[in-house]
C-alpha cells in the first residue's frame, strides 16, 4: 500500500474510494500506488564487472550495480544510458546497451529492467551518488558488502555469463517468498 508521496515523501492521505490512492497534502497532488520501472546496468571490461558504492539511503556505503528509477520521456535503454552517466561516469549511447534482464520485486512494487554492455578501458568517475566506483572481478567483489544480497544470484549469473562467454536473457520473479531467475533465450 503507498504510503508516501512518490515526489517529496510526504505521508499521504489514504482516499477512501479506491485502494492504492493516496493524496498528498504538501504537493497538491494525487498519487495512484503503481510500480516504479527500476533501471540498472551490468557493464563489463574483461572479466570484471561495473560497481558504485552508493551514496544516498538506502544503503549508503554499500556496493550495487549502477542503477536508478526511469523517468518520463525517455526510453529504457536511455534511462540506463542516463542512470550510468550520473552515477559511474560512464557515457554509452543507448544503442550500445542490449537487454539483459526484467522481472519484478513485488514486495518493493518494482519492475527492473537490466541492460549490458562491454567497454574496453576501466574508466570511470563517481557522480553525485556515488562514493566509490570500481570494476570488480568475482574474487574482487565485496560481497559482505553488498547493497542488495536480496539480488546476488542476478549477479552471479552475469559473473557466470561473463566466464562462459555467452550472454543469455532472463526473466526474474521475486516476492517476499521466492526469487526466480529463468533463462528466456540465448545469445
Amino acid at each position: 500500500m503507498l504510503k508516501y508521496c512518490s515526489e517529496c515523501g510526504q505521508t499521504l492521505r489514504m482516499a477512501t474510494h479506491a485502494a492504492g490512492h493516496g493524496y498528498c497534502e504538501r504537493c497538491q497532488q494525487e498519487r495512484w500506488d503503481h510500480p516504479s520501472v527500476m533501471l540498472t546496468c551490468f557493464i563489463s571490461c574483461g572479466q570484471k564487472l561495473l560497481w558504485i558504492q552508493r551514496k544516498l539511503e538506502p544503503r549508503s556505503g554499500f556496493w550495487a550495480i549502477p542503477g536508478g528509477f526511469m523517468e518520463a520521456g525517455e526510453t529504457m535503454a536511455e534511462g540506463a544510458a542516463r542512470e550510468l552517466w550520473e552515477e559511474a561516469g560512464v557515457r554509452l549511447d543507448p544503442e550500445q546497451l542490449d537487454f539483459y534482464m526484467t522481472g519484478t520485486i513485488t514486495f518493493i512494487n518494482q519492475v527492473y529492467v537490466a541492460f549490458r554492455a562491454a567497454v574496453d578501458e576501466e574508466v570511470c568517475l563517481a557522480g553525485d551518488e556515488a562514493l566509490a566506483v570500481e570494476f570488480f572481478s568475482r574474487d574482487q567483489c565485496p560481497w559482505d558488502e553488498v547493497a542488495y544480497p536480496e539480488v546476488n544470484d542476478s549477479i552471479r549469473e552475469a559473473y557466470d555469463d561473463l566466464e562462459r562467454g555467452v550472454f543469455l536473457q532472463y526473466q526474474g520473479e521475486m516476492t517476499e517468498e521466492i526469487y526466480r531467475l529463468t533463462p528466456i533465450q540465448t545469445r
